[in-house]
């Protein structure tokens, strides 16, 4: 279980890093597309890699290589929201980026089981740019923060 605080602490296996959490704060009743990391307490898995980055990654997490046809359906219409596909599909996020930020993604189980459309869908752990910046929904930290060895 993860738990993120407003002030950008993430607390994991009595562990404190820093992180990025929504561009609008933690929310209790989130929505998709509001900008907001939802609130609780969740588990996490499993672990995307982009294996033509990372050579050597050993983590306790299930793994999964980034292919270069994966996306996370966004779209609450879709009979696909908030699962990974491979296919576009009327919207979705690509996780097999040109950028570093999604080298590394670590789900995290928010509208998983059961999948609620409109819920808000691809939230993930990611590494982030160098400052931290604030992305959309999304957990991010730093790469010497990433709770795995590679």
């Amino acid at each position: 279980m993860i738990t993120v605080y407003q002030n950008g602490e993430l607390h994991f296996q009595n562990k404190i890093y820093k992180c990025a959490i929504g561009r609008n704060g933690i929310k209790k009743n989130k929505i998709e597309g509001d900008g907001c990391t939802p609130a609780g307490k969740y588990s996490l898995g499993p672990l995307y890699y982009r294996s033509d980055r990372i050579k050597k990654l050993k983590t306790y997490f299930n793994t999964i290589s980034i292919e270069k046809n994966m996306f996370w359906s966004d779209d609450p219409q879709s009979e696909h929201y908030n699962k990974l596909i491979r296919f576009k599909d009327s919207s979705y996020e690509n996780l097999f980026k040109i950028n570093h930020t999604y080298d590394i993604i670590i789900v995290i189980k928010y509208n998983t089981d059961p999948i609620i459309k409109g819920k808000g869908s691809a939230i993930f752990i990611h590494l982030a740019k160098k400052n931290l910046f604030s992305y959309f929904w999304l957990y991010c930290i730093k790469k010497k923060n990433v709770f795995l060895k590679y």
